[in-house]
């Protein structure tokens, strides 16, 4: 009897320390990936003052929200006199559903790895200097509703991959340098065209059959 309850309580105590480990595990993997954010970025504000990186769970840190189970949800950091550029290693945040860094001075490219946080719901880069071309990996974002990516200077053509993003309801990619024409099909049927106006080089609403995709965009 006194075995029995003796394996008893051995294997309760291995579960929790599974348990235990697989939160420490997961909370080091968004510790860093938000650690390595704050590496690439410079804050003249100290709005990142505390997200200290010897902390294992960042749920305490300012501008991150957390849901019950202590997973990284959604990232504030809009308005923030932030600048420098984005990391790959923001796809280790699995649970993210918004990430929002609007209006700073972020630089740099949009990493083809944000098309994995597939719980994502909002992706706000507008009013910064990003460059580059829109990945055609967001496309993977099959919960994707909000894609602000205004007042940048991305060039290229806009990924037909987006159009097949069922829960998509707004997309801005006015003021930028795109080119090529814009699609009309899928997730953009309904998108106004005031949300592409100022590209210099994008030559109007995609013909289907007429018009071919690109013309004129390298």
């Amino acid at each position: 009897m006194g075995l029995k309850l003796s394996s008893s309580k051995f294997w309760v105590g291995l579960m929790w320390f599974m348990i235990v480990m697989i939160g420490v595990v997961y909370g080091n993997s968004e510790r860093d990936a938000l650690s390595a954010l704050r590496g690439s970025l410079s804050d003249p504000d100290n709005v990142l003052e505390s997200w200290d990186p010897n902390l294992v769970n960042p749920c305490t840190w300012f501008h991150i929200t957390c849901n019950q189970d202590n997973h990284v949800t959604r990232v504030d950091l809009g308005n923030s006199n932030l600048s420098g550029h984005l990391v790959p290693d923001l796809a280790k945040l699995e649970h993210l559903q918004y990430l929002e860094l609007y209006r700073n001075n972020i630089q740099g490219g949009i990493p083809a790895e944000l098309g994995n946080l597939k719980s994502l719901i909002s992706l706000d880069l507008y009013s910064n200097n990003i460059t580059g071309t829109i990945p055609p990996e967001l496309g993977k974002l099959k919960s994707l509703v909000f894609l602000r990516l205004n007042y940048n200077q991305l060039s290229g053509r806009i990924p037909r991959e987006l159009t097949k993003i069922p829960t998509l309801k707004v997309v801005d990619v006015s003021c930028n340098n795109l080119c090529g024409t814009i699609p009309i099909s899928g997730a953009f049927e309904h998108i106004p065209l005031e949300n592409f106006e100022n590209n210099p080089r994008l030559e109007g609403p995609e013909l289907l059959g007429l018009a071919s995709y690109g013309t004129s965009c390298s």
